[in-house]
């Protein structure tokens, strides 16, 4: 390898472009002025600086003031994502073997949760918003019915907000769970702001949830792979529904033990910024572009007109999702031209739309620059684009993640079963033995020990054909797809 082609190369190279990152981290490349130089505070737990995993000292204090901040009874950070939160969350709180009740659009990391604890799993499924390609809410009717279908189940977690931004109503979802006696998991990877605004919507922790995980490298000025654990003592007498003490533990396997300090730093700091910070300046820039794109003529904005319907209950504004159906051209598509043209890197497209991620630390100019790029670009969809290669397909505005499949065995049983591989073309009818999702946002489309229905296979060919991120299988040249063998 030559110097050049080093990744810190590559990296800087990218920072000194003109590109603007409507993505995560949420920094947005301002980061603080301490951070000058991360060798010089990169350490490990010497004198005077405690220990992440038996904090007693500056440690303890931080994660008690952020928890303040917050209104949770106890905060933990977490230096290995939202991810090792969440697996900490659903092994602490169901037992091996047991059964838990998630929302179907969960992210990945839920799912090997699930399999690395050998648990059954029940879905409840978020509606759908039509004609837009993306997730509604999850209703706490739906919950319930589960809830009563099954006396096993030992947790509840649930994703709000959605990666799009839509809310569901977690303190309906949290008086049903708790009159079953059970726990509330509330997956807030993209709420982490929640807390600093009168203009976001309402986190889960003032709304019953039990423990409730952010990722605040998504939409705070943190470092990428930062992350916080709140636990909430939610039962009458003030008791919680969660075994903490079996949660510690398990963040005790699930992090690393040698956690960053830079990390941790950029946690506190990045909390320590947006609690003196007026979001004011953000949220009129925000609006300002908002409406500016409410005079797209074929591409279409995901309005706060869906509240109250498709079981959104609430609607962060801060993503700003713009959807394709309709206008002849796809999600792929439009990420492309707007990273071709204008240098705008979007945090992720699908079949009919693309997300953009706003957080405080953006500037005005880039909300100017993506106004002006998709305005440009309405005005410019015509017959000519009909068909082209990115075509929006596969049931144009519809939700592949509101659609049930049907399950053959647990996660388990299909993963650690006897496999096989088969063309991928080949295999509807079949039991998957592997995942499938488009990453981001790494919700399963196909989970192992489901049936892969001839739905579900076609999207996933159409997913290949138009060169989204498909991922989970283990042939990356997608042509095969390891089942359950089932002889």
């Amino acid at each position: 390898m030559k110097q050049e082609d080093l990744l810190i190369h590559r990296l800087r190279a990218y920072g000194n472009s003109d590109i603007y990152p409507f993505h995560m981290p949420g920094h947005k490349q301002r980061g603080a002025e301490e951070f000058f130089n991360p060798f010089k505070v990169d350490i490990t737990e010497i004198e005077g600086f405690d220990n992440l995993h038996h904090p007693e000292g500056i440690l303890k204090e931080s994660m008690k003031w952020a928890a303040g901040i917050y209104g949770a009874d106890q905060t933990c950070y977490l230096v290995n994502g939202s991810s090792c939160g969440l697996l900490s969350a659903i092994c602490g709180s169901v037992t091996r073997g047991g059964r838990i009740l998630i929302s179907r659009n969960c992210h990945k990391a839920v799912y090997h949760g699930i399999y690395l604890q050998q648990l059954r799993s029940s879905y409840v499924y978020p509606q759908e918003i039509p004609g837009f390609g993306i997730q509604g809410g999850i209703h706490p009717g739906d919950v319930e019915k589960i809830l009563d279908r099954y006396m096993d189940i030992q947790a509840v977690l649930i994703v709000s907000p959605t990666y799009d931004g839509v809310v569901s109503d977690i303190e309906g979802i949290a008086k049903a769970v708790h009159r079953a006696g059970l726990p509330l998991i509330v997956d807030e990877a993209h709420g982490a702001h929640f807390r600093f605004g009168k203009d976001f919507p309402v986190s889960a922790l003032e709304l019953g949830a039990d423990v409730v995980v952010q990722s605040v490298h998504k939409t705070l000025p943190s470092l990428t792979q930062t992350a916080l654990l709140h636990i909430k003592y939610n039962r009458p007498g003030g008791g919680s529904y969660v075994d903490v003490d079996r949660i510690h533990q398990y963040l005790k396997i699930y992090q690393s033990t040698s956690p960053s300090y830079l990390l941790m730093a950029s946690i506190e700091n990045s909390i320590f910024q947006m609690n003196g910070m007026s979001m004011e300046p953000f949220i009129k820039a925000l609006e300002k572009l908002r409406k500016r794109l409410e005079h797209m003529k074929k591409l279409r904005l995901v309005k706060e007109d869906v509240k109250g319907r498709f079981g959104v209950f609430d609607l962060d504004r801060t993503k700003v999702v713009v959807s394709t159906a309709g206008a002849g051209i796809s999600g792929v598509w439009l990420k492309r031209r707007l990273r071709d043209k204008y240098h705008l890197e979007m945090e992720m497209c699908g079949a009919d739309y693309v997300t953009a991620i706003t957080t405080a630390m953006d500037r005005e100019m880039g909300f100017e620059r993506l106004g002006t790029a998709l305005l440009e670009i309405d005005e410019g969809i015509g017959p000519m684009e009909r068909g082209a290669e990115g075509a929006a397909f596969f049931e144009e505005g519809s939700c592949i993640y509101s659609r049930p499949n049907a399950v053959a065995m647990t996660i388990s049983e299909a993963m650690d079963g006897r496999k096989k591989s088969i063309a991928l073309k080949e295999s509807a009818g079949s039991i998957s033995g592997e995942f499938v999702y488009i990453y981001p946002p790494g919700i399963p489309v196909l989970v192992p020990g489901e049936y892969i229905s001839k739905e579900i296979l076609h999207l996933i060919l159409s997913y290949i054909d138009k060169k989204l991120p498909v991922q989970g299988v283990g042939d990356i040249k997608l042509q095969t797809i390891r089942i359950v063998d089932r002889e």
